[in-house]
């Protein structure tokens, strides 16, 4: 007999259809956060520290997010997350602070106010699986960019270049490893010299590959795919999409006035070796998506 669904209350306030935004790193998820952490009735976290610990865990030994509790540890990470209490923005990480406009402790909304909740913390595509399993009415959106210019974004991020130390293939290190993009054990020590634009297209790549096996897997009504360059390009259009999918009011005007990383930067960014580099390792993806031809 299959189990009632389980009911998070967070505040007083039932958890439903809350909302997770999904991409490879730089690809805009924080961009469309930015639009929703903005927008009446919504209280959505970016990178709090209980979820990252848990995301982070799942994404480096994905055997753990296949346990019978990881759906439970998950949502425990969410709840604390989502609690709306004094001071409790002095926990969330500064984009997620900068994003809602909040200069001080918080909190950045009124319990009165909150009808839907969600998070667009850093790689939470890694754990789209255990997310779906612990919310069963969950929106996903996820977006796709460029892989050259992610690839010339996360080699100028830290945060991303820290994940490209050597020491990150340790002896306890799953394979396949989507979350460095490494399929096989035999292939740990050509990931160890391969330049940071090497690895950066193989996060990319991999990224991709799991945003599509999720378009298969999960139900049309409940996942939304974007392009980052039409988020950029035709932001009114695509948030009208997105208000559409959400069935709730987002508001476009985050979307303006701010520094948004250009589409094609990587032409004058990535050096010539860096991207040989990086369209030999995600030729593929790059022409499957349309974003190389030739």
């Amino acid at each position: 007999m299959r189990l009632p669904p389980h009911i998070l209350v967070v505040n007083g306030i039932k958890v439903r259809r809350p909302v997770f935004l999904l991409g490879a790193p730089h690809s805009g998820a924080d961009l469309l956060a930015r639009a929703l952490k903005r927008s009446p009735g919504f209280h959505l976290t970016m990178g709090r520290a209980s979820v990252a610990h848990v995301v982070y865990a799942f994404a480096r030994k994905p055997s753990i997010g296949q346990s019978s509790g990881a759906a439970r540890v998950l949502r425990d990470a969410l709840a604390e997350a989502w609690q709306v209490l004094p001071g409790s923005c002095g926990l969330c990480a500064a984009p997620c602070r900068e994003a809602g406009g909040v200069t001080g402790l918080g909190p950045c909304v009124s319990t009165n106010t909150v009808v839907r909740f969600g998070d667009a913390s850093p790689d939470l595509l890694y754990s789209a699986e255990v997310l779906y399993r612990a919310f069963p009415d969950a929106r996903f959106v996820q977006l796709i960019r460029d892989g050259r210019d992610v690839a010339v974004d996360m080699l100028n991020d830290p945060a991303c270049l820290a994940w490209f130390k050597p020491v990150m293939l340790s002896d306890h290190t799953e394979f396949p490893n989507p979350f460095l993009g490494v399929n096989r054990d035999e292939h740990r020590e050509r990931w160890k010299g391969m330049p940071p634009a090497g690895k950066s297209a193989l996060r990319w790549r991999s990224a991709v590959r799991l945003s599509a096996s999720l378009r298969r897997e999960l139900p049309a009504e409940q996942l939304l795919t974007l392009r980052y360059e039409d988020l950029v390009l035709q932001p009114a259009k695509t948030i009208a999409s997105v208000s559409e999918f959400l069935e709730s009011r987002i508001s476009k005007v985050a979307l303006y006035g701010r520094r948004i990383p250009k589409v094609g930067s990587w032409r004058s960014r990535l050096r010539t070796d860096e991207l040989e580099l990086v369209q030999k390792v995600a030729r593929q993806e790059l022409t499957r998506l349309g974003y190389l031809t030739s």
